[in-house]
């Protein structure tokens, strides 16, 4: 995939690494002279220019992104970035990250954002991924919050152990879409079965979460929303 990250700073150039390292195409792009560290992330293009500016885009060829990435220090420039890309440009794909988390209502498809990343509620998401079993943990919002990622840790007592994915009834929206075990990742196979301590991460609609926590662990757990 073809991915631009507006802004390269230390947030974007890590994006970047980790994007160039999994065989993707990656162009930066700051506006700050200082930003340009061509060194740093030799492998990627870098762009002196404005993320926000029409004509920089075009320059860019944002049309030929598959995902753009709106990962600078300001939320008002990754809003503008975002729509930019998605409305004039049609890029498939737009992530944009919240630096301030009273602005993370801002961050949906009205302003092109298709995944909003907001630091502080991914730390949080993490902790209480790391501490609690039983719960379900929101670990990331798409779409405005109408679609979630959600985990929870399987408990002992949950009567989901041992029930085959084919039989899981999840409700509404909700989708099995990874199971962890003892570190490692394995898809939902049908015929796999649930075990204790598995750590499950489901597609959900947010008016869902309740009752797929309810199904999964049906002592009313808590929902621990990062």
């Amino acid at each position: 995939m073809r991915v631009v990250i507006a802004g390269a700073g230390n947030v974007g150039r890590s994006i970047a690494r980790e994007l160039i390292a999994n065989g993707h195409t990656i162009l930066l792009i700051d506006r700050d002279p200082t930003a340009i560290k061509p060194d740093s992330v030799p492998e990627a293009e870098w762009l002196l220019a404005d993320a926000c500016e029409l004509t920089s885009l075009e320059e860019a060829r944002l049309d030929t992104c598959d995902v753009a990435i709106a990962a600078t220090g300001d939320d008002k420039a990754n809003l503008v970035h975002s729509l930019l890309a998605k409305t004039e440009f049609g890029v498939p794909r737009t992530v944009g990250r919240v630096n301030h988390p009273s602005n993370e209502w801002m961050f949906d498809e009205q302003w092109g954002v298709d995944v909003a990343v907001s630091t502080p509620r991914l730390i949080c998401a993490l902790v209480e991924e790391a501490v609690t079993v039983g719960d379900l943990v929101r670990l990331l919002s798409f779409h405005g919050g109408r679609a979630n990622l959600v985990e929870m840790t399987l408990p002992e007592g949950s009567p989901r152990v041992g029930t085959r994915v084919a039989d899981l009834n999840l409700p509404g929206d909700a989708v099995l879409v990874a199971i962890i075990r003892d570190g490692a990742a394995r898809p939902p196979e049908r015929d796999a079965a649930l075990e204790a301590s598995d750590e499950l991460l489901f597609v959900a609609g947010s008016t869902y979460e309740q009752e797929l926590a309810q199904y999964l662990v049906p002592r009313a757990p808590r929902l621990a929303d990062a």
